[in-house]
């Protein structure tokens, strides 16, 4: 066996030649080989120090230990790390202007000590007073803060309150048209402007003002629950009295006989037994003749050119309560609430679709003591919560003078057991002292 090396002084393989040997005896270099060099050299070349007395210079445990403590005093001559580098640039950038700073360079030392102890931390930079905090680092954290922002957003919009189909129970029943009942009341809702009039169209009339028109509408609201007329005859009526009165000049006395002709057309587009003309002359006393009646009818259809088909607020109603997935109670008490409002001229200035949205709205309140109005209600209505609420304060009001004063018909009619005492409910007043 051959024996190893060592046992030969002075004899090393070709493999462990490192440099020239002093005197040809042991292995202690005196200079690098050529892929290597001293990091002597390397601290000289960049910070230009004097060279060390010793070809390598090693360092003990306690001062690589020295290295990784945050903050270090920075000594005279000390090895490049990223955070010395850091600090060298930023001295210098204090010498130039902004313009003229340039990003630093961070060099790698070539040492076999961990690489933990050459690594900066982000929070190193946040804690040194010395130097501001690299432009890449307020960069990334900028991104976090933008990541975070984004995802509360994700958040919010997943805890919205979802839209329900109110249409989905009725798709197996055709009298529901599902298929197109967004489609018609799209249409209804670019309609309603052609059977809205002026609010102040009664500046026209020499002979009249609006107080006669709210005794007249009041006094046809009890005929029509005299004759057990339906819902949508009330509501066609008034429209039909408006229209009239917006474009023809009409006399005091015979106000009332363009009420009960108005009543008879509706009647005829409405209902499916019409009530006979004798019974609408018995109902107004006498006042006038069959043949003026018949006369008022032709004046009035030419007036409006034959146009008695237009959204009135009941269609609305109809499609707004099934959006609020009411009850009976909310129903009667909406229809009171608008109802109300065809007595009153001022309410004139508002869309049907506005009205029917409103009295739900305000309907609502009432009964659940709080503001209520749901995405739904929204979605479907076309209309927010701050687009009715002025509305909604106006009906308030006449929900709590609906008792008082001349014109009571509709407080009584909904007196009763059939109408379900709506009038009982108490007005939502909280409504009227809330600061929007």
């Amino acid at each position: 066996m051959a024996g190893s090396d060592e046992n030969y002084l002075g004899v090393i393989g070709p493999g462990n030649v490192q440099g020239v040997l002093r005197g040809g005896v042991g292995k202690f270099p005196v200079a690098t080989g050529t892929n290597r060099r001293a990091l002597s050299n390397i601290n000289r070349n960049i910070i230009g120090g004097p060279p060390y007395p010793c070809a390598v210079n090693k360092r003990g445990l306690s001062e690589r230990e020295g290295i990784c403590i945050k903050n270090p005093p920075i000594p005279v001559h000390r090895p490049i790390t990223r955070k010395f580098a850091a600090q060298l640039a930023n001295k210098q950038q204090q010498q130039y202007k902004p313009e003229e700073i340039k990003k630093p360079v961070l060099l790698e030392p070539i040492s076999s000590e961990p690489e933990d102890c050459n690594i900066i931390d982000v929070e190193d930079y946040k804690s040194s007073n010395d130097f501001a905090v690299p432009m890449y680092v307020q960069h990334t954290e900028a991104m976090l803060e933008e990541i975070d922002r984004m995802d509360e957003v994700e958040m919010e919009d997943v805890e919205e309150e979802p839209i329900m189909d109110i249409d989905g129970c009725d798709k197996k029943n055709p009298l529901a048209v599902v298929e197109y009942v967004d489609d018609l009341y799209n249409f209804y809702k670019k309609a309603e402007i052609s059977g809205c009039v002026a609010p102040n169209y009664m500046e026209q009339q020499f002979d009249i003002n609006e107080r006669m028109r709210g005794i007249l509408i009041d006094w046809l609201i009890e005929v029509h629950y005299k004759f057990e007329l339906m819902e949508e005859t009330l509501y066609l009526t008034v429209n039909l009295i408006d229209r009239f009165l917006a474009v023809q000049p009409v006399a005091r006395k015979k106000l009332q006989l363009v009420g009960v002709t108005a009543m008879l057309l509706a009647c005829k587009y409405e209902e499916v037994s019409v009530p006979v003309v004798e019974d609408l002359i018995l109902i107004s006393d006498k006042a006038y003749s069959r043949k003026e009646v018949l006369d008022m009818e032709k004046l009035m259809v030419n007036t409006l050119q034959f146009n008695l088909s237009v959204p009135t607020p009941y269609v609305f109603m109809r499609r707004f309560l099934k959006a609020s997935q009411c009850d009976t109670k909310l129903e009667l008490l909406s229809f009171f609430i608008v109802e109300l409002c065809l007595v009153e001229y001022d309410m004139l200035k508002f869309p049907p679709s506005l009205l029917a949205a409103a009295a739900i709205y305000t309907a609502q309140c009432t009964l659940s003591g709080t503001k209520q109005w749901s995405k739904t209600n929204e979605y479907y209505t076309s209309y927010s919560e701050e687009q009715i609420r002025e509305c909604s304060r106006l009906m308030v009001n006449f929900h709590r003078n609906s008792g008082t004063g001349k014109l009571t018909g509709v407080h009584r009619k909904y007196s009763t057991s059939k109408f379900g005492y709506a009038v009982k409910n108490e007005p939502a007043n909280f409504l009227l002292e809330a600061k929007f």
